[in-house]
């Protein structure tokens, strides 16, 4: 697990640097060959949609990647949220636009997990149907409770759920999603009854924590990190395989005494199938610098993100390596939403 994601970090960022090399020793020369239409774009306004509702982690990030691309192009950058299923109604809506650039579709681990959640339902395939642009930043699932809540680590909160089965809630964004998947896989590994409560997204499962209607939740770290702070919610553990820069005292689930619970979220923008290469090149490019700013940095990890800055092809295979790895996850828990 951990060379799984050292292999990604070092592989794709290097750890920035890296990525900044690969764009310019490959996407920047697609780029000086774009015909002169491309140059233009944008000429009016491009739609970053997202899946979920405001306030959520992938929303957080969005914006901010929206506000400095507005800078960057030259034209407006706007995040609209379009939330259903997961993430599912963004990317229809996204994989069934004009390859013209100016509806492109931000995307988290959902993106991945739902083919395998949804396998008789999903109206598109989440690679065929798209133009891979770049991985944008990782971060881990927090693992956050009411402060009210006696407990202070993953030990403290499974003996308190084995104490009082059935009456430990966990909130999530929506049946299906990574914060629901996140609590599944712990119910499952540590024998626990704890209750799912859906919620149609991640900022109102998260006021809901916050305001004690429910307990638990495990959610992107760009939307929990300043309810940390501000002592409004605990973190108690982190979802993925080793300890990140943002909250380097925060413990992994894993090494809390569940070896093998990793789940992560790469964040990466997509845009329709049959984008033009000067426009994915252009993009790309877009993309990668602005991730590479020392302050997009320092403010990725003050939302508990590490930036990252890949080519289309390494996020394509990214993309096919993890629609295998939730498929084996979602049999191995039995969890079925169609």
């Amino acid at each position: 697990m951990h060379d799984r994601y050292d292999r990604l970090r070092w592989a794709v960022m290097g750890p920035v640097t890296v990525g900044c090399a690969l764009f310019a020793s490959g996407v920047t020369a697609q780029t000086r060959a774009a015909p002169a239409d491309a140059t233009k774009y944008p000429s009016r306004v491009v739609r970053v949609l997202v899946g979920y509702t405001p306030g959520g982690a992938v929303d957080v990030s969005a914006r901010l990647l929206a506000q400095r691309m507005t800078e960057s192009m030259g034209q407006s950058v706007i995040v609209e949220n379009r939330p259903g299923a997961d993430g599912n109604v963004a990317s229809d809506l996204v994989a069934k636009s004009p390859p013209d650039g100016y509806a492109l579709v931000y995307v988290s681990a959902g993106h991945t997990m739902n083919p395998a959640l949804y396998p008789k339902s999903l109206p598109y395939h989440p690679l065929r149907d798209f133009s891979p642009i770049s991985m944008v930043a990782t971060g881990p699932q927090t693992l956050v409770v009411n402060p009210s809540l006696p407990v202070r680590t993953v030990k403290d909160l499974v003996a308190l759920a084995k104490a009082k089965p059935g009456q430990i809630n966990f909130a999530s964004s929506g049946t299906g999603g990574p914060m629901h998947l996140s609590g599944e896989l712990l119910k499952t590994m540590a024998n626990i009854n704890i209750v799912h409560v859906p919620y149609k997204g991640g900022g109102p499962a998260l006021n809901d924590v916050i305001g004690g209607q429910v307990e638990m939740t495990f959610v992107g770290a760009p939307a929990s990190m300043p309810h940390i702070r501000s002592g409004r919610l605990r973190i108690i553990a982190v979802s993925t395989a080793r300890r990140t820069v943002a909250l380097p005292d925060v413990p992994t689930v894993a090494e809390s005494g569940y070896p093998g619970f990793e789940i992560g979220a790469v964040y990466s923008m997509l845009g329709p199938a049959g984008l033009p290469p000067a426009l994915v090149g252009r993009l790309n490019g877009e993309l990668v610098k602005i991730v590479a700013m020392r302050d997009i940095r320092e403010r990725f990890v003050a939302l508990g993100l590490e930036s990252l800055g890949s080519t289309p092809d390494y996020l394509a295979d990214y993309i096919k390596n993890d629609l295998v790895k939730w498929s084996k996850l979602v049999q191995s828990i039995g969890l079925k939403t169609d």
